[in-house]
């Protein structure tokens, strides 16, 4: 074989390995990436997700809204300019409290946002328990700040 016919064969290879190992990282980096709609986008496109259609939805835990009964949390999350009442099914996770971000993925149940998963999103910064300065594990060196 000479060099002409080696390149026809090898420069199309080179191109197929190149295509599939990004189509490979697309596929991977899709299922871990977490895209929700705010609070306002979800209300104006509700009409769009059929009943029981998954979404996500993120926003802030509004002052006042959250409710404790039995295995359910109810709660309202805002984006300062609308509000989604969720009920979550299901024990939350520890840092879940009001005023923090959160993302719950679930369906639309009429006027109201059922949930059966719910992530707390939160920066790296850690404090101390009373919210005081930067937390200090025993080993005496402080973390964050």
């Amino acid at each position: 074989m000479n060099r002409l016919t080696h390149r026809r064969f090898l420069v199309p290879a080179i191109a197929g390995v190149v295509v599939l190992v990004a189509v490979l990282a697309w596929q991977g980096l899709g299922d871990n990436l977490i895209y929700y709609l705010t609070p306002t986008e979800a209300l104006e496109q509700r009409s769009q997700f059929e009943s029981g259609e998954r979404l996500r939805l993120g926003g802030l835990v509004l002052s006042g809204t959250l409710t404790e009964t039995g295995d359910s949390v109810t709660f309202d999350v805002g984006d300062g300019e609308s509000t989604v009442q969720v009920i979550h099914t299901g024990t939350p996770p520890q840092l879940f409290r009001e005023d923090i971000g959160v993302v719950v993925e679930g369906s639309w149940e009429g006027e109201t946002f059922r949930s059966d998963l719910l992530m707390v999103r939160h920066d790296e910064n850690y404090r101390s328990p009373d919210g005081e300065g930067p937390y200090v594990p025993p080993s005496g060196e402080a973390v964050g700040g």
